[in-house]
C-alpha cells in the first residue's frame, strides 16, 4: 500500500468534502500540519468542522481557513491568540464548542480506542455540562462526554518511514497523537522519511497503522510568542 505521496495536495486528493469534520494535531503554533493546511485552503472546501486545541493565528494554522470562511464549526479549548476567532465567535458567524484541554485530547483518544463515550468530573457545575447527562458515581457528580470520530485527521511529525511509523519532537506530540488516532483517514505531513527499519522501535510514538499517508516538506517554524530580557536587565 502506497503512503508517501509528493505534496501536501496529492495526499488530500479524494479524501476532501464540504461538512467534513476534521481532527487537527498541534497546540499554538507548535506541531501544527501547516502545509496540508494550505492544501486544504486551496481545495475550496467549506463548512468544515475542525476539532483542534485552538485555531493558530490570524494568519498561520487554522486561522487561514477561518481568512476564507472554509470553517462552520470550532471545537476548542483555546481562542485567545486568533482575533479572527473571536470576532467571528462573538459576531456569530462561527459555532463554537468549548472543550477543556484534558476533555478534548481524552474525546480524541476515546474515539480512536473506539469509545463513544466517557464520564468526567471536568465541567461539572459550569456551562459545559448545559444539556450533558449527569451521573453519579461514589457521591460524585461526572458529566458524559462523547467520542470524537472525525472523517479526517492531519497531524505534523518529526520523522516517519514509508509504512507510517511517526516520531514526533517533543512538544510536537502534544495533540497529534490522539488527533491522528481519531481520524476515519489520517495524513500526516514529516520533516523528514528515513528507510524502514532506521526507527528505534522504542522510540515510535504513532505505529503506522494509524497513518494512511505521508508527506514531506520543509516547515516555517513560527514562535507564538517571543518573550525575552530587556538587554539593561540581562
Amino acid at each position: 500500500m502506497k503512503k508517501v505521496y509528493a505534496n501536501a495536495t496529492e495526499a488530500l486528493d479524494g479524501v476532501l468534502s464540504d461538512g467534513m469534520l476534521i481532527a487537527a494535531g498541534g497546540f499554538g503554533l507548535c506541531g501544527i500540519p501547516e502545509l496540508l493546511l494550505e492544501a486544504i485552503r486551496e481545495s475550496g472546501v467549506k463548512d468544515l468542522t475542525f476539532a483542534s486545541n485552538n485555531a493558530g493565528v490570524d494568519d498561520f494554522g487554522i486561522g487561514i481557513l477561518l481568512q476564507t470562511k472554509q470553517v462552520k464549526k470550532m471545537i476548542s479549548s483555546y481562542v485567545g491568540e486568533n482575533a479572527e476567532f473571536m470576532r467571528q465567535y462573538l459576531s456569530g458567524e462561527l459555532e463554537l464548542e468549548f472543550n477543556p484541554q484534558g476533555t478534548l485530547a481524552e474525546r480524541m483518544r476515546a474515539g480512536g480506542a473506539g469509545i463513544p463515550g466517557f464520564y468526567t468530573k471536568t465541567g461539572v457545575g459550569t456551562v459545559i455540562a448545559d444539556g450533558k447527562e449527569h451521573k453519579d458515581f461514589n457521591g460524585e457528580t461526572y458529566i458524559l462526554e462523547e467520542g470524537i470520530f472525525a472523517d479526517l485527521a492531519i497531524v505534523k511529525a518529526w520523522k516517519a518511514d514509508d509504512t507510517g511509523n511517526l516520531v514526533f519532537r517533543k512538544t510536537a506530540r502534544n495533540f497529534n497523537v490522539p488527533a491522528a488516532t481519531c481520524g476515519k483517514i489520517c495524513v500526516a505531513e514529516v520533516e523528514e522519511i528515513v528507510p524502514r527499519g532506521a526507527l528505534d522501535p522504542d522510540c515510535i510514538h504513532l505505529p503506522g497503522i494509524y497513518v494512511h499517508r505521508i508527506v514531506q516538506g520543509k516547515h516555517e517554524k513560527r514562535i507564538e510568542q517571543r518573550t525575552t530580557r530587556k538587554k539593561e536587565e540581562a
